[in-house]
C-alpha cells in the first residue's frame, strides 16, 4: 500500500474526504518526524513506539578490496511494533 492508497482508505472508514483524510495523515507523518526530532518517543498503545535509537560507530570492510571503512556513529529512526498489532499479524 503506498500513501495515495492510504489516503483512500482512511478516508473510506473515517467518512472523510480524501482532501481531510490526506491533511490527517500529513499531519500525522510531520508530529513523528517532528517528535523524533526532538528526541522523544512516540508511543501508540497497542499499535507500537515510534523511537530514536543511536547506531554506534563501526569498522567495515569493502567486500572487492578489503580496505577498511570507518562508518560513524549515527542516530536512525525505530519503530517497535505493539502487542496488539503484532497479534493482529500472526
Amino acid at each position: 500500500m503506498n500513501k495515495s492508497e492510504l489516503i483512500e482508505s482512511i478516508a473510506k472508514k473515517a467518512g472523510l474526504t480524501k482532501d481531510a483524510a490526506a491533511k490527517a495523515v500529513n499531519a500525522y507523518t510531520e508530529t513523528v518526524i517532528e517528535t523524533l526530532k526532538a528526541g522523544d518517543k512516540l508511543m501508540l498503545a497497542g499499535f507500537g513506539t515510534y523511537e530514536v535509537k543511536e547506531r554506534a560507530a563501526r569498522i567495515a570492510h569493502n567486500p572487492r578490496t578489503r580496505a577498511e571503512i570507518k562508518i560513524p556513529a549515527t542516530k536512525v529512526p525505530a519503530f517497535k511494533a505493539g502487542k496488539t498489532l503484532k497479534d493482529s499479524v500472526k
